[in-house]
This record gives structure tokens, C-alpha cells and sequence, in this order.
């Protein structure tokens, strides 16, 4: 994920300054890892530096002063380049589920009571998802996020099961060499 452009889009709705960003972002990405505050500030002054954002002034609000930032027209430029851009799919397996599999059936270890375990967490893991999505008057954000990590669990449990059916043709190729 791109801190850079996700603040960018986030000031393209107008100014807003590194604490309104931080608690929008958080809102808006419910199921990501929330921002730290120096990340916010640091993504902001290089943005600046790089004439996607500018400084709009200060703003206290009764509080604290804080720096206001506006996208600039060339900070409108990228995001939209950024937006269009298709992502590429991943070109290397690199799935800690994957190698730790892999791991127990080189190491001896038990691979069919991780696979178990495994599913039951991630069981555990898509009730707790269902939950929020499904909570009376949950946002779109929250429902997309908790969509978007379901079908993801959804593909982590196929790939379990298939590869909990073909466990002895695996452990059996690893111990023949």
C-alpha cells in the first residue's frame, strides 16, 4: 500500500491537516494497520517536497496550531495516474502460511496439525470479519475492508484444504530424496 498516495487521496477532498489524516485514514482503511502520526507527518513534508502537497496555512481550532495541507494540481496529476495504474499480481509466492508448510514437511514436523490450526484461526479470524461487516449501520469502508480480507481467508482455506489432500504425495517426494 502506498502512504503517499492514499494521503494524497485523502487530501484530494480537500485541506486537511497530519491528525485529520491519520484518523480519516484509519476510518477509511479499517482493516489495514493503523498510521503512525511521524509516518503521517513524514509522507506529508515529502510530498512537499516533491510538489504533490502544499502548505495552506495553520489551523488551532480552539486547540493546538497545526499545519494545513492542499493537494497540488500535480499531486491531482499523480493520484489520478496512480488510481488508473493496475496493480500487478504478486510474481512470488512469499505467504508465511506457504513456507511454514513447506518448513514442517522438510523438518519432520507436522504439517497436518499446523494445517489444522491454521484453519481454525483463520475460522476464527472470518466469524470476527462477518460480525463487523454484518453490525447494523457498519460504513461502506468497513464492509469493503472486511469483504476484501474475507475473500482472501476464503483463498488461504482453499489452498489449506487442497494441500492438506495432497500432504502424503509431498512428504513422500521430500523423504525420497
Amino acid at each position: 500500500m502506498s502512504t503517499r498516495h492514499i494521503l494524497l487521496g485523502l487530501l484530494s477532498s480537500g485541506p486537511s491537516h497530519g491528525y485529520d489524516l491519520k484518523r480519516r485514514h484509519d476510518e477509511r482503511f479499517p482493516q489495514a494497520r493503523p498510521l503512525a502520526y511521524g509516518q503521517v507527518y513524514t509522507t506529508l513534508q515529502r510530498l512537499v517536497r516533491d510538489g504533490l502537497a502544499k502548505v495552506e496555512g495553520t489551523d488551532s481550532d480552539g486547540g493546538p496550531e497545526r499545519t494545513v495541507y492542499r493537494a497540488t494540481d500535480d499531486g491531482e496529476r499523480e493520484l489520478a495516474r496512480w488510481t488508473a495504474q493496475t496493480a500487478p499480481p504478486a510474481p512470488f509466492v512469499a505467504n508465511e502460511i506457504f513456507a511454514k508448510v513447506v518448513v514442517a514437511i522438510l523438518a519432520g514436523g507436522d504439517p497436518v496439525a499446523y494445517l489444522r490450526d491454521q484453519r481454525a484461526a483463520h475460522m476464527a479470524r472470518m466469524r470476527q470479519l462477518t460480525k463487523v461487516k454484518t453490525t447494523p449501520g457498519a460504513d461502506l469502508a468497513t464492509v469493503l475492508s472486511a469483504d476484501y480480507a474475507l475473500s482472501h481467508l476464503d483463498a488461504d482455506l482453499r489452498w489449506m484444504s487442497t494441500t492438506a489432500d495432497r500432504l502424503a504425495t509431498l512428504t513422500a517426494e521430500v523423504t525420497a530424496r
